[in-house]
Parts: structure tokens; C-alpha cells; sequence
């Protein structure tokens, strides 16, 4: 855990959020400014900075994390099939657009239209 950083105080409770899922390695939760009916945040709950600093160790745990999308976008109203699915967002470092230092994913859906969340998600 990081002392400063937003969402290693979110992971320990001092900061609240609207939680969607939880387990002993991860923390999803509702995005404060969601761009889409569905916006959840997907963070692992010890401190990463960004996907600048993944190594292959961290395979198995990353490897994880994206396994829990489907069901947090599914449980979270994303539709299944063809005709629904959802947006996963990673931005990595300032160039890439990342705001907080605490590497986390972005699952965005619901039924459209919605605005592009290419370049407006951080």
C-alpha cells in the first residue's frame, strides 16, 4: 500500500466507494465519473503504479484480474452476446493519460449510445 495514493485508501476503507465486487486480491468499484451507464473500476489491492511496471511475475495475479472481468461487467449490467459487451480502458503513465498511480482498468458498457471513452477515460 501506498500512504498517498487515492486508491490504496479506498482498498483500506478510509476513503468509501461504491463497491461491486471483492476478494483478498482485488477491488472493484463504481466510478465517481462514469462516462457510460456502466463504469466500474478493477484495481488489484496491493500498490502497483502502472502497467509501465508489470514484469512477468506479475502474470498470474494480471492474469486474474482480467478472468473477473465478465462476470463484474455481466453482474454490473453489461449484456452478453454480440449485441452487448463492454469497453476495458487501461492507461498507462502521464503520456498515456493515467491520473492516478495505482494501476486499474476501466470496464465501460451498458446500452449505447454513449461518448466515446477513448481519449476520455483516465
Amino acid at each position: 500500500m501506498s500512504q498517498n495514493c487515492l486508491f490504496c485508501k479506498i482498498i483500506e476503507g478510509s476513503i468509501p466507494s461504491t463497491k461491486v465486487y471483492e476478494d483478498d486480491e482485488f477491488l472493484a468499484f463504481k466510478d465517481i465519473n462514469p462516462v457510460a451507464p456502466v463504469h466500474i473500476l478493477l484495481i488489484p489491492k496491493h500498490h502497483i503504479v502502472s502497467m509501465q511496471h508489470v514484469t512477468p511475475d506479475d502474470a498470474s495475479w494480471l492474469g486474474k484480474m482480467m478472468a473477473l472481468v465478465p462476470k463484474i461487467a455481466a453482474e454490473s449490467g453489461c449484456r452478453p452476446g454480440p449485441e452487448g459487451g463492454y469497453r476495458l480502458v487501461i492507461n498507462s503513465g502521464q503520456d498515456g493519460g493515467q491520473e492516478i498511480d495505482h494501476l486499474h482498468l476501466h470496464i465501460i458498457g451498458g446500452p449505447r449510445p454513449w461518448k466515446n471513452t477513448a481519449t476520455a477515460v483516465a
